[in-house]
């Protein structure tokens, strides 16, 4: 006899919380697909190569790979759905007409958990703008993040914007630095450690720590750095986008925040909410690769779903109805659609109480137990 022990970091999902599971996918897609965006379920493994290649940065760290006794090739398990969202985009639908709107929501397998996020498996959903990055995109596409998370009942939603290559521009322009530096300086910007920055060869760059916090006083403190053009069209981008979501969202700055956005072009976003353990969700521009080497521009996000399941979000009706043996077979039906989640005896030892039910079918009506 087995134990019903499983491997580290898979866990089996029990109701309500199974059913607080499905309710929360289903209402982020159909927030999602009300936009235009039109549904793909990629395989849940692929080949190791194809993958791995689309998975920038360090992401294909984790791949758990296994070898296919079919084709003896090595596939991967995938860490990641936006990747496959690429490969698609490029491939089977590379003549469809742009912007090419896609959504997707399924489970991902990492290789190693997280501190934060002991689970292996994952469930991601998310929507990819292909063929523009621009303000408008950039907009859409936050907007319907924003909306779909208040779908699902999260309050107080906090977007966090950055500028991923942001110190690469600058680096390249008005505050030269050695290309050997780069990543020192990154690093430090990105821990926001102020010694390693200046250790690093990177003093002229503690101004962009200070000018982390809420969107207003992040630009205008950005904007008094004088650096012209390089920042100008994309503050104005950050502008436009934090007036268009008004007082809705609280929004903040943070324009060297680079761990996870490191595949992201000019915009990446963070989504936050009260009471939920960490990141909600991410998202961003980037470009994906055809086969001819052309890149195309894109943007998108990813919502993780487990942390809003923690939360309790979106749990199940509690008015469960007993049925007893004798009750007439129509009456479960009607019951049912009032609404009603009905339990029906199947042997005359059946406990309503037992069940889990709140009420008891009694001359044709419910009563509370």
């Amino acid at each position: 006899m087995t134990n019903g022990l499983l491997p580290e970091g898979l866990r089996d999902r029990l109701p309500p919380e199974a059913e607080a599971a499905a309710s929360i996918l289903r209402a982020v897609l159909d927030c999602v697909a009300a936009y235009g965006y039109g549904r793909v379920a990629p395989p849940l493994a692929e080949f190791e190569e194809e993958l791995a290649g689309r998975l920038k940065s360090a992401r294909s760290k984790d791949l758990l790979r296994f070898v296919d006794p079919v084709s003896q090739r090595t596939l991967a398990l995938r860490p990641d759905i936006t990747a496959q969202i690429g490969r698609i985009a490029t491939t089977r639908m590379a003549s469809d007409a742009r912007p090419l709107r896609l959504c997707y929501g399924g489970p991902v397998l990492k290789l190693k958990a997280t501190q934060l996020r002991p689970e292996r498996e994952l469930t991601q959903a998310g929507a990819e703008l292909v063929g523009s990055e621009s303000v408008a995109a950039a907009l859409e596409i936050i907007g319907i993040a924003i909306e779909a998370l208040k779908a699902t009942g999260v309050d107080a939603i906090t977007l966090d914007l950055t500028l991923p290559n942001l110190v690469d521009a600058l680096a390249a322009g008005p505050w030269p630095l050695d290309p050997a530096r780069l990543e020192a300086v990154k690093a430090a910007l990105d821990a926001k450690d102020a010694g390693a920055l200046s250790a690093a060869g990177g003093s002229a760059y503690l101004p962009l720590i200070r000018a982390a916090g809420p969107i207003g006083s992040a630009l205008a403190q950005l904007r008094g750095l004088g650096l012209g053009d390089v920042l100008e069209e994309r503050l104005a981008a950050l502008e436009a986008i934090a007036a268009a979501l008004g007082d809705t969202t609280r929004i903040t700055l943070d324009p060297t925040e680079r761990h996870g956005f490191e595949y992201q072009s000019w915009i990446g976003f963070s989504l936050f909410g009260e009471g939920l353990t960490g990141e909600a969700g991410r998202g961003g521009s980037y470009t994906i690769l055809h086969a001819d080497g052309r890149e195309e521009p894109a943007i998108g996000f990813s919502l993780f779903l487990d942390p809003l399941v923690d939360a309790g979000l979106m749990q199940v009706s509690a008015r469960r109805v007993f049925i007893p043996l004798d009750a007439p077979r129509e009456a479960g039906a009607k019951l049912r659609s009032e609404g009603w989640v009905t339990v029906a005896a199947i042997c005359p030892k059946c406990d309503a109480a037992a069940l889990g039910c709140t009420h008891r079918l009694k001359d044709g009506v419910p009563v509370a137990l």
